[in-house]
């Protein structure tokens, strides 16, 4: 630690030494300046073909980036009228490189990306940029756009109203502006389509994530999901509900203030403790002590829950534990307003850290569906996975990754560590000159709020803009009401009102205004000092105007605006009021840096209470029982910058945490993003392979030389026979006498077979039969193994009993029964193929030629997302009447060869299951 501080005092820090090595390329870009402004406006277009022609020669993107930077620079000048500072072109060039920029709030990142967005797209494998909300992404695309279109590069943008069509039209532009959560969820659905063509995407070029904090860190722990419909339990989460208010918290020690260890104690000791379960707040946990279980059985049974003579404890009604643990977790750990909010009928999560709602997100596993039946509203049927991805891996798929924020040197550890990204702080173009003062910390809630008020009372008198950041929707309305009751005029912007997001950011920074705001992470608006002369330009003129009527109103607007300007800023400019502090400093650093923007002035100031989630978690009632015995009294603050360290040293405790939790979260999911990367690529090479009757003949091949190795190895005997027969009859559908028993003759026999159903209906119609025989196998197997993955997970950590480690088990089971999918897709696949028969009907029938195949059964049978199973059925119905159309000129009719398995008829695996709870699923 002291030969670093030593280091970084004789040769800078590895940040000033990044910044170092950027300054030459920022002098070649500039000393291209004048020959990019000799340019005629048809000149750029031609430039850019000049560029790619010269990447086809061999040179690279670095060669011609002075070239290029300049270019895309004096385009925006002309274009905009913004021309990038020498910190902008920092930058871009960090973001050209696979890194991170850090640049403050303020300092125009959305003009930073259009340089390294334009070099990139000259190879033309594409471009995205990835933005948190559409809004954003329209908007950023539609200001640009002008811009590269100017130089002769199209722009598109993906937006969550889109059909596929537009989509794919959209991924075909040379850069392509989108959110986070459309990209992935495309990948997603690109990866179930059962035709090549109606993917949507082109690959994983080169990405620029914008606010990359918010997206890689914040949600990095919240998978994408498409789900399809799943088993109804609905009305067991009404059941449940209802008996929640019977259970009791468990009494803790008063001397260690924790719940005494169930273990340790005497069974005398055990039956006289009170309570029915245990709460860990910190990780939203809730587990059920012995008398609880026991309460949970006696409920069961009293309102005719569960069978007689069974109890919770048997297999079949067990799950009943897992409702009431949600019910109770939804009950006691998820308050409204807070995690969630009721709008509509429906629950709906917001986002703790930018207070919005997360549209169409629920909670995993039950518990959305347990809060539903709490604030008593529409239970929605729960889904099962058809495809999921974290933002960890779906962003590790990208050749190269950059991104930018106002954020990242606190989680610069985090970066390199999960995504191999440095992070680079690009120095201001002004200095800062916000006043960023200690925090007040009050004993009490009531006190903290009062004081708030009171300062912001004191700010409104005099004009200056004040923008609060509180930390939930609840708390917002609580200061709003205090305000109200001051008179005071203010705008509320939480997850209830986020459609007006944009006008109540833009005017924040206006005289006298105060604005109230669930966390500042990702709004994408400048607060500018003394308002915004383009939202009121079109609030003027409104939007139907033409251009030179937005240009007239903009110019009086902009007039006023300077005086506005010069007004706030003598008043002390923005003064920014944390409620509270958040958990990971980042949050409170993207509060803060809403003031103080372009070198304006500005103040920031937090107030703390000893009751915030923070302090009261990490702190206890015996740091504010210290502060009563030094004397501190309520509606007294203390102010020292010992308490800042103090608390900026436990926000360090949660981060370090929270990485952990990431860090346990990617090394279990790099398990499932491994096979799920094998499985879409194996399905990718079966929709585009035009010889699928070789890929069934080599499984086939494969699987003989198998059974006959082990015949020929073993005893000849009747037993040794009767196996290597049956398997050929069960897996083929072929019934062979002992005298015709040579591996070449059977193989011959398989080879005949195909040839002659490929002649009877031709090899591009039975490559289709035999593709979506595959697909079919692939997605329902997949779904059973992202099941099975997950009941793993829950499972293995039981294993850390038995000293054997959690992720090392889960590896092992893991890639084991995901063999055993693969071996069974091929098998399967490869036996459904032989077994079909194709007959020649006499006369030409109507479009039902398709006689149920036990197999065609499955499915029809078979769980869909909805945008996907009209694809499945369309594929379905095309390869039916591919089999029934055949190039013979006659109707063909697929029969069955063995005999059918009613629903519920035993297995024939010999599971002892029913064939509807076993492989009939």
């Amino acid at each position: 630690m002291l030969v670093d501080k030593v280091l970084s005092v004789i040769f800078g820090s590895q940040n000033e030494r990044d910044v170092k090595k950027l300054k030459p390329i920022v002098e070649a870009i500039n000393a291209k300046e004048s020959w990019a402004q000799s340019l005629a406006a048809e000149d750029f277009p031609k430039q850019t073909q000049i560029f790619k022609e010269r990447l086809a020669k061999g040179e690279t993107l670095d060669d011609i980036l002075p070239e290029a930077f300049a270019l895309a620079r004096e385009a925006a000048r002309r274009v905009r009228g913004e021309r990038a500072y020498d910190v902008q072109l920092m930058g871009s060039i960090v973001l050209h490189s696979g890194r991170i920029t850090e640049m403050k709030t303020g300092e125009g990142k959305t003009l930073v990306a259009v340089a390294p967005s334009y070099l990139n797209s000259l190879t033309g494998k594409g471009v995205h940029v990835v933005t948190v909300n559409d809004y954003l992404a329209e908007r950023d695309a539609s200001t640009m756009r002008p811009v590269f279109s100017y130089l002769g590069v199209t722009v598109g943008t993906i937006l969550s109203s889109m059909d596929n069509a537009t989509r794919k039209e959209n991924y075909n532009c040379d850069i392509t502006y989108g959110t986070n959560n459309e990209f992935g969820f495309d990948y997603l659905r690109d990866n179930m389509q059962v035709d090549i063509d109606r993917k949507v995407q082109r690959g994983f070029n080169y990405c620029i994530v914008d606010e990359i904090d918010s997206i890689l860190i914040d949600e990095a722990r919240t998978p994408l999901i498409i789900s399809g419909a799943g088993e109804d339990d609905t009305f067991k989460f009404y059941e449940v509900d209802k008996y929640v208010d019977l259970f009791e918290e468990m009494e803790k020690d008063p001397k260690t203030n924790d719940y005494p260890e169930e273990t340790e104690l005497t069974p005398e000791q055990r039956a006289a403790l009170k309570g029915d379960y245990k709460i860990d707040e910190k990780s939203k946990r809730v587990s059920f002590t012995n008398k609880g279980m026991n309460k949970i059985d006696d409920i069961l049974h009293q309102h005719n829950l569960i069978e007689p003579g069974t109890t919770v404890f048997d297999e079949q009604n067990f799950e009943y534990v897992h409702y009431f643990t949600q019910a109770l977790r939804a009950h006691i750990l998820y308050e409204k307003d807070v995690e969630y909010v009721v709008r509509d009928g429906k629950v709906e999560i917001v986002d703790e850290f930018t207070g919005r709602i997360l549209e169409g997100r629920r909670y995993s596993d039950g518990l959305h569906q347990a809060i539903e039946a709490k604030e008593h509203v529409k239970i929605a049927q729960r889904n099962r996975t058809m495809a999921t991805v974290t933002f960890q891996n779906f962003f590790r798929m990208y050749e190269k990754l950059s991104g930018m924020t106002g954020t990242a040197a606190t989680e610069a550890v985090e970066f390199n560590k999960i995504y191999k990204l440095d992070v680079v702080v690009i120095p201001t173009n002004r200095p800062v000159a916000r006043k960023d003062e200690n925090d007040e910390v009050y004993l009490n809630e009531e006190d903290k709020w009062n004081a708030i008020a009171k300062e912001i009372s004191e700010a409104h008198k005099k004009g200056q803009p004040v923008l609060v950041g509180t930390v939930s929707v609840e708390k917002s309305e609580h200061l709003s009401n205090l305000l109200t009751r001051l008179g005071i005029p203010h705008e509320v912007l939480n997850a209830k009102n986020h459609a007006r997001e944009a006008m109540i950011i833009a005017e924040a920074g206006a005289k006298g205004a105060v604005t109230v705001a669930t966390n500042m992470a990702g709004r994408g608006t400048d607060i500018k000092l003394g308002g915004n002369p383009e939202s009121r330009a079109l609030k003027r003129c409104g939007t139907e105007a033409t251009p030179e009527q937005y240009e007239a109103a903009y110019k009086i607007e902009k007039e006023k605006w300077l005086k506005d300007y010069e007004e706030v800023k003598s008043l002390g400019g923005l003064y920014v009021i944390g409620s509270e502090r958040h958990e990971s400093r980042r949050i409170d650093n993207q509060l803060r840096g809403r003031s103080g923007r372009q070198g304006d002035p500005g103040r920031s100031k937090f107030f703390i209470s000893m009751d915030d989630d923070l302090m009261r978690l990490f702190g206890g009632d015996r740091m504010k029982n210290i502060m009563k015995r030094i004397g501190m009294q309520p509606g007294e603050p203390i102010d020292h910058p010992w308490l800042n360290k103090g608390i900026e040293k436990a926000q360090k405790k949660v981060e370090e945490r929270n990485f952990e939790i990431r860090k346990n979260l990617i090394d279990y999911d790099d398990v499932l993003n491994e096979q799920r990367e094998y499985i879409y690529q194996q399905r990718d090479d079966i929709l585009v392979d035009e010889n699928l009757t070789d890929r069934v003949m080599d499984t086939a091949k494969e699987y003989l030389n198998d059974w006959f190795y082990q015949y020929e190895h073993g005893k000849k005997n009747a037993g040794g026979q009767k196996t290597l027969i049956d398997n050929i009859r069960n897996t083929f559908g072929l019934q062979l006498s002992p005298d015709y028993l040579e591996k070449d003759k059977v193989i011959s026999i398989l080879q005949n077979d195909l040839t002659e159903k490929l002649t009877l209906i031709g090899k591009e119609q039975f490559n289709m039969f035999i593709r979506y025989q595959y697909i079919q196998q692939i997605d329902r197997k997949w779904l059973d193994q992202l099941e099975y993955l997950d009941g793993l997970r829950e499972a293995v950590h039981l294993r850390s009993y038995g000293s054997k480690n959690p992720l090392t088990e889960y590896k092992i089971d893991g890639f084991n029964r995901f063999d055993e999918m693969i071996e069974q897709i091929r098998i399967d696949t490869a036996g459904r193929i032989f077994k079909v028969r194709i007959q020649i009907a006499p006369a030409p029938m109507p479009q039902r030629q398709v006689q149920g195949t036990a197999q065609h059964e499955e499915a029809q049978s078979m769980s869909q997302q909805a945008a996907s199973n009209r694809m499945a059925q369309q594929a379905q119905q095309q390869a039916s009447r591919t089999m029934a159309g055949a190039s013979t000129g006659h109707n063909v009719t697929v029969t069955r060869i063995a005999p059918k398995i009613g629903r519920n008829d035993p297995c024939p695996c010999g599971s002892g299951k029913k064939y509807k709870n076993c492989h009939g699923r």
